[in-house]
């Protein structure tokens, strides 16, 4: 197998997740509706667990498939980029970069912030897994869906997406090739203009930000990761104020076609009675007094929830 062959295999098994259990970890069913209504504020401060925890469990599962058992063996890396590799003597070295997804959160908040250098190979994709519990809020993980992208293109559509400058600069990291592995940078960052509150001072800003931008040529607003352009687009974070976008990079965000789709797809889902984003509307719902009492009773009549499980608690 070449490392595209390598990828695609994997990919097509990978699609086999969805409806599959992880067995590592349960949570209890909710002693009462009051309970339940508390769990499911919670529920989502799993995510970095059970983000871990998908990550060893996708190897074990590649692992077991004959596709890969005479060539090699895929493996987790921690630290380092992606996070799971095959290791068998392909190169350029295919590997996954996976990102758990949690749908009962406000969005996909995986980052994906990876320089577009990474992928000039493609040998890189990412894996969108979502996961909930088995009862939405309780029971064991389970995946109930999967997107795989190249890298490169949600790299690509990240970039196009939010470098609009003199308003929005894309930076590459620094060159750390020379440092060790884990102090080496490969994410990009995104930087906001900062406006002044002074509009005169604003509007000669501006122009000054323009005029800077139509001298560096036709191209002067298409992104490149290139260290001549990098250069240029430093003269403007030089020479004006910018601050440092901490939203940068949200997977719900990069303006990818293909994760965009993915998303719409699992709120659209229905998941025990009602659509995951009617789920969601009601989860966000709780900070109300009226929205609290709905999702209550949603999660009373859905999985048969009563202040009687509470008494038998107490007794075992």
């Amino acid at each position: 197998m070449n490392t595209n062959q390598v990828i695609q295999a994997a990919s097509q098994h990978l699609n086999e997740l969805p409806g599959h259990i992880f067995d590592v970890l349960a949570v209890s069913k909710p002693v009462s509706p009051e309970a339940a209504v508390n769990l499911a504020k919670i529920i989502s401060k799993l995510s970095p667990l059970l983000g871990n925890m998908i990550e060893f469990n996708t190897c074990e599962f590649l692992n077991e498939k004959d596709d890969f058992k005479s060539l090699g063996k895929w493996i987790r890396q921690d630290p380092g980029f992606p996070d799971i590799i095959f290791d068998g003597g392909v190169e350029p070295t295919p590997g996954f970069e996976i990102k758990a997804w949690f749908p009962l959160a406000t969005e996909i908040t995986g980052r994906f912030k990876d320089s577009q250098t990474h992928f000039s190979g493609d040998q890189t994709h990412v894996a969108l897994i979502a996961w909930l519990p088995e009862f939405l809020i309780f029971g064991r993980p389970k995946i109930i869906g999967i997107a795989v992208a190249s890298g490169a293109s949600v790299a690509c559509a990240r970039d196009e997406h939010y470098h609009k400058p003199p308003g929005y600069l894309v930076l590459e990291p620094q060159d750390t090739k020379t440092r060790t592995k884990n102090l080496q940078q490969t994410n990009t960052a995104g930087y906001k203009w900062q406006a002044n509150d002074n509009l005169q001072i604003e509007s000669q800003k501006l122009a000054e930000a323009a005029g800077l931008l139509e001298s560096w040529g036709a191209d002067a607003k298409k992104y490149s990761p290139s260290a001549e352009y990098q250069q240029k687009l430093k003269i403007l974070t030089g020479r004006f104020d910018y601050r440092l976008d901490t939203n940068f990079a949200k997977l719900d965000r990069v303006g990818h076609a293909g994760v965009e789709a993915f998303a719409k797809s699992i709120y659209a889902m229905e998941y025990h009675g009602m659509t995951i984003g009617q789920w969601n509307k009601l989860l966000r719902g709780m900070k109300t007094e009226k929205g609290t009492a709905a999702l209550k009773t949603a999660l009373t009549e859905k999985f048969g929830i009563q202040d009687v499980d509470a008494e038998k608690a107490l007794v075992k």
